[in-house]
């Protein structure tokens, strides 16, 4: 499992439609799999989930990502699972990693903190 975190100067609806755009288009395997939004006011909820296979780990690799501007500042969490290649072991050949990286990859222009 990796994880990352960080803080995007561009509102939750721009971030997200950056990572699904450099995921599913920038991608020959990445695929949406669900969106869900909620908005109140000026606030905003966003989450996605995204997979993508990697033939290093034989399988597919999942990414949820949640952005929200509930504090004022657009936070964005991203979390890759399911990229260990066995029952037991947890070893994912660093495909974990690169799909959490592709987070920050995505937005990295726009990340302040």
């Amino acid at each position: 499992m990796s994880v990352r975190e960080f803080t995007v100067t561009i509102s939750p609806a721009a971030a997200m439609n950056v990572i699904e755009t450099f995921v599913v288009t920038g991608s020959i395997s990445g695929t949406l799999v669900d969106r869900y939004v909620r908005r109140i006011g000026e606030h905003e909820f966003h989450v996605v989930v995204l997979e993508k296979y990697y033939m290093r780990s034989s399988n597919r690799a999942s990414l949820t990502v949640t952005i929200d501007n509930l504090e004022g500042q657009t936070k964005v969490h991203a979390v890759a699972s399911g990229s260990s290649e066995g029952m037991f072991m947890r070893f994912d050949w660093g495909a974990g990693n690169n799909f959490a990286n592709s987070v920050e990859s995505a937005l990295g222009s726009y990340i302040v903190g």
